[in-house]
């Protein structure tokens, strides 16, 4: 490894103390902390190159330092310069080294470079390639988020299952100021969740939030338009911020989040990984208070810690919390179906009828849902969490449902009740021959029909008729009134009749004759 140059400003330093000063080698080394052989060079090389002291007032440190280190003069510089760019695309094939490469060169070239300047050079020019730039955050501006790779395990009480624990960080760009959270997965409801935490966390919202392209928040990543996760988009609209992610493939766009990752990692996730976590809850509980002492630990280079800086810096900066945290809700796409209600979460929700057959959204949150069409909304329900159950605004029905479903076994016997007790009584009958009592409806609402077809005193007639012959339903009732026959008096109890003699039939005592023997 080549020696370090020694700084120009000693270097004029020992041609003062010698010409000027008139002082020996070794009164200079002690005088400038250098070797008395490094001041001998020194002055040996002034001397070769004709200079003295005081140095032109023109000449510079790069004229002083060509004069006494010139480049030394060595074979002519008329090697072929490799193609650099051919080298890098073959070093992406599988098993390709540099030493190979190198080798091919040298047959085509004999003259042209060793392979330890080909590497050098190499190197050189790769590192031209992407520079870095340096990004200058501004105190409320950026909040960096990200998983960590690693996750933590945690054992279920009821199951003894062993679990991962998923661990979020959010950075703020200007302070550096850091919040972790643990997850049970990496899914949409738990990205927004940590969010939300880390706003209440800083107790406040930057302007820009820039999250890797991660589904749980963008939908498709693109290098120039990248689409956001609905929800996700809804989120940072609440909050009144934006979300810009990091270009694929690209770390450097959220350096500020790879880094706070990093220190999770050391401060954090080192700390406790040999001790034993029985829930989410537990493992939070442990990294806040790791995460004070990381916040709080003093910087190497400047002065003070993240939490000071935050402090004097971000916090000032950062726009107010709304004065309701955002609640998690789920869109989806659903069809209303023939009967004017669409599935959403497994349960079913009533939409006015005149929407069968169209496409609509559901937001569904933790306590309602409500559905969109074009951006308007047109209905809200209270969110079922049972599945298949269903809700129904009666005012989403077409007319005739809405009759219909105002119809009740005791309306119906309270309406038959008041043509005639008999009417009553066969409306109960009814409603007794089926096991649900909705599966009589029709039969009492053909009833109702033919009151008002025929007088209330025929139809009441043709209900005793009915309940005399024992035919309770509506076909008998409108077969009596089509006949006429409501108009025959029938008595309840018809004279017995005395069955003929005949020589086929054996009575009863012929039975009793033929068991007891």
């Amino acid at each position: 490894m080549a020696r370090k140059r020694t700084p120009m400003r000693k270097i004029q330093e020992v041609l003062r103390l010698h010409v000027q000063a008139k002082l020996s080698e070794r009164a200079i080394s002690s005088s400038v902390s250098l070797s008395r052989s490094t001041v001998s060079k020194i002055i040996t090389r002034a001397a070769a190159a004709g200079i003295s002291w005081p140095l032109p007032t023109d000449m510079d440190e790069n004229q002083l330092d060509s004069l006494l280190f010139p480049i030394p003069q060595g074979r002519p510089r008329n090697c072929d310069e490799p193609e650099w760019t051919q080298v890098l695309n073959e070093l992406r094939i599988k098993g390709v080294t540099l030493q190979l490469l190198w080798m091919e060169y040298k047959q085509a070239n004999p003259d042209g470079y060793q392979y330890s300047q080909f590497c050098e050079r190499f190197r050189l020019w790769r590192k031209k390639l992407n520079p870095a730039m340096r990004q200058i955050h501004l105190a409320g501006e950026k909040m960096f988020v990200d998983y960590a790779g690693p996750t933590v395990p945690f054992i279920d009480r009821e199951t003894d299952e062993i679990l991962t624990a998923q661990i979020f960080v959010a950075v703020l760009g200007a302070s550096n100021y850091t919040y972790v959270e643990a997850h049970p997965a990496q899914d949409v409801e738990s990205f927004i969740k940590g969010h939300v935490h880390a706003f209440e966390f800083f107790g406040g919202v930057p302007r820009l939030v820039v999250p890797d392209n991660l589904k749980a928040g963008v939908r498709k990543a693109d290098r120039y338009e990248p689409i956001l996760n609905r929800s996700y988009q809804e989120m940072v609209s609440h909050y009144g911020c934006a979300a810009l992610p990091a270009r694929p493939y690209t770390p450097k766009d959220k350096a500020k989040g790879e880094f706070g990752v990093q220190l999770a990692e050391r401060w954090i996730l080192a700390v406790f990984r040999k001790r034993r976590f029985f829930s989410i809850a537990e493992i939070n509980e442990t990294i806040r208070e790791l995460l004070a002492q990381l916040n709080e630990k003093p910087f190497q280079k400047l002065e003070g810690s993240r939490q000071s800086l935050f402090e004097a810096t971000d916090r000032p900066a950062l726009q107010p919390l709304p004065s309701l945290p955002y609640e998690y809700a789920k869109w989806q796409h659903c069809k209303v179906h023939i009967d004017y209600h669409i599935e959403a979460g497994r349960c079913y929700y009533s939409v006015p009828y005149s929407l069968i057959g169209q496409e609509v959204e559901a937001r569904l949150t933790q306590n309602t849902v409500e559905v969109f069409l074009k951006g308007k909304r047109v209905a809200s329900h209270p969110r079922l969490h049972y599945r298949g159950q269903a809700q129904t605004d009666p005012l989403h029905r077409p007319k005739s449902h809405q009759q219909h479903g105002e119809w009740s076994p005791d309306r119906l016997i309270s309406w038959g009740n008041s043509i005639g007790p008999n009417t009553g009584i066969l409306v109960e009958r009814i409603m007794q021959k089926y096991k649900h009592p909705e599966q009589g409806y029709r039969s009492c609402l053909g009833l109702l029909s033919l009151s008002r077809e025929y007088p209330v005193e025929r139809v009441e007639g043709a209900a005793e008729r009915a309940l005399i012959i024992n035919s309770p339903s509506y076909a008998s009732v409108k077969s009596i009134l089509k006949t006429g026959m409501d108009h025959t008096v029938l008595s309840l109890m018809e004279d017995e009749q005395v069955t003929p003699g005949h020589d086929n039939i054996r009575g009863a005592s012929y039975f009793q004759t033929k068991f007891l023997n």
